[in-house]
């Protein structure tokens, strides 16, 4: 009489974890960067210097969690229950914290002067691009942190008076050069626009 053959799934190695993540189209997250710093320019353009800066902190902190609301319509589902968790998922759960935390040296500093902050949370917030391009292999994520940095450095001193509203529109202006290669590649990878059934087993 055979004995009845068990079945063993060894666990996913680092590698092959990296090349799942990879695979995913990360759209979700920049269109939500894109479109908050864009209604902070358009404060910054036409309110407040007080509700200027409200709007960039609430628009910067909720970038994660407009994102996550994005996903589900982009084919992403950043929060779908039976998508498998890997390390990376940790590693961006992680950056995303520390950016949030970054929180801690901008507010200081704007306590002191509150033209800091599109500076200080421009920059701070756009370093989770570098482990980013780091774990899918690809130049956009330095890119991105760079150019984000060089341009808001610039703007700094070139815009003194402008900073509100410069500033946002140079992170949109990378963010959409971002969005553009990252969709490219996707598609690349996927052989063209695959259809919303095929797709989702592999970026959900």
């Amino acid at each position: 009489m055979s004995q009845p053959q068990v079945v063993s799934s060894s666990p996913l190695t680092l590698e092959q974890q990296r090349q799942e993540y990879a695979s995913r189209r990360f759209l979700a997250m920049p269109l939500a960067g894109t479109l908050a710093w864009s209604l902070i320019g358009l404060v910054g353009w036409l309110g407040t210097p007080y509700q200027a800066v409200m709007t960039l902190y609430f628009g910067a902190g909720s970038i994660f969690y407009l994102g996550v609301l994005l996903s589900r319509f982009t084919g992403e589902n950043l929060l779908a229950k039976n998508k498998p968790k890997s390390e990376f998922d940790k590693l961006f759960i992680s950056t995303v914290l520390m950016s949030l935390l970054v929180f801690a040296i901008a507010l200081p500093w704007a306590a002191q002067d509150h033209r800091s902050v599109p500076l200080s949370i421009g920059i701070l917030a756009g370093l989770m691009w570098l482990p980013f391009g780091w774990v899918i292999q690809h130049w956009i994520g330095a890119f991105h942190a760079i150019a984000r940095t060089l341009f808001i450095v610039v703007a700094w001193y070139v815009f003194p008076e402008q900073r509100f509203v410069v500033i946002p529109a140079i992170i949109v202006g990378v963010y959409i050069v971002s969005i553009v290669v990252l969709e490219r590649r996707w598609r690349q990878n996927h052989g063209g626009m695959p259809s919303a059934r095929s797709a989702s087993p592999i970026i959900a």
